[in-house]
């Protein structure tokens, strides 16, 4: 297990080496600077903007020096929120995007996995087809139209939850609806694939066999061995939700880690563009190492090379 672990570190840095790389010169091939679009800027101060972010080095001189304080830990200086880090943007808005983003996750998995396993226990009936009707539907429809959805009803016609930021409880319900139903839609189709394959397996016919109710032989040896997709699923997916998903941050008006990054990409803000893709980037490998390990504890049968 630690041999492994060892292994996709030094993977993970590769990777994490490589995506900073990417990120950086496939930026700097876009025409234009950060500071093209600022108003009655004379030629002296752009200069000298230039100059005081090291944008007027060339590009390799550029490259080495900020993979080098990238190894210090440190992601630069915000080029559009003047006095500010890149570490300390990132350090105020992602617990945002991570409190939202948690409990989107949270009620994905609560919804998903029984959803999912009520479909398959159920298989052919009409519990089955109004599940997967609604699986489809979370599925297919994108989040712009369930967050103005919500809006309309929720909070329009009906009065009860305000549409922006998050000065109470009640801002947290609309964004989480809104960030959990593709995930908990997906899961659930996930979780009835997976859950059809388990129950079809000789061991299952075996433990019914040897006298199992059908509910405990699903519970205490189907789930375990049908949620391994799901798990596999929820790597990616965490980091990515945690980190902020841009449209319903944009949406909601909230002040979390996406919609910096929606504003870094617009403003060209190109140390905060970088930082946050680093970031994310680094989230995803390490909830992917996590998922691994966790395969070795959920099914101990799972062989880690």
């Amino acid at each position: 297990m630690a041999k492994y672990i060892i292994k996709r570190i030094a993977m993970a840095i590769i990777t994490i080496f490589a995506v900073a790389t990417v990120t950086f010169f496939v930026m700097n091939m876009v025409p234009g600077g950060p500071f093209m679009a600022e108003k009655a800027i004379s030629p002296q101060a752009q200069a000298a903007l230039n100059e005081k972010y090291g944008l007027d080095k060339p590009l390799s001189v550029q490259y080495a020096t900020y993979m080098k304080d990238i190894l210090h830990g440190n992601l630069g200086l915000s080029v559009k929120q003047r006095g500010r880090t890149v570490n300390m943007i990132i350090g105020t808005k992602f617990p945002v995007s991570a409190r939202i983003g948690g409990m989107a996750i949270l009620a994905a998995v609560m919804i998903g996995v029984p959803l999912g396993s009520i479909a398959a226990f159920k298989r052919g009936t009409l519990v089955d087809n109004i599940i997967i009707v609604f699986s489809t539907c979370g599925i297919a429809v994108p989040s712009f139209v369930v967050c103005t959805i919500l809006m309309y009803i929720l909070s329009l016609k009906l009065g009860l939850l305000p549409t922006y930021g998050l000065g109470s409880w009640k801002n947290y319900i609309m964004p989480v609806m809104a960030l959990a139903l593709y995930p908990s839609s997906y899961i659930s189709r996930l979780m009835r694939s997976s859950m059809l394959d388990v129950m079809g397996q000789d061991y299952m016919r075996t433990a019914r066999a040897k006298g199992l109710s059908q509910l405990v032989s699903i519970f205490k040896h189907a789930l375990r061995n049908a949620i391994l997709p799901v798990v596999t699923y929820l790597g990616p997916l965490l980091a990515y939700t945690v980190t902020g998903s841009f449209i319903v941050e944009k949406i909601f008006t909230i002040p979390g880690l996406g919609s910096e990054f929606i504003g870094s990409i617009t403003g060209r803000d190109y140390p905060l563009i970088m930082g946050t893709t680093i970031f994310l980037a680094t989230l995803m490998v390490i909830m992917n190492v996590l998922v691994d390990v966790a395969y070795k504890f959920i099914d101990p049968r799972i062989n880690l090379k």
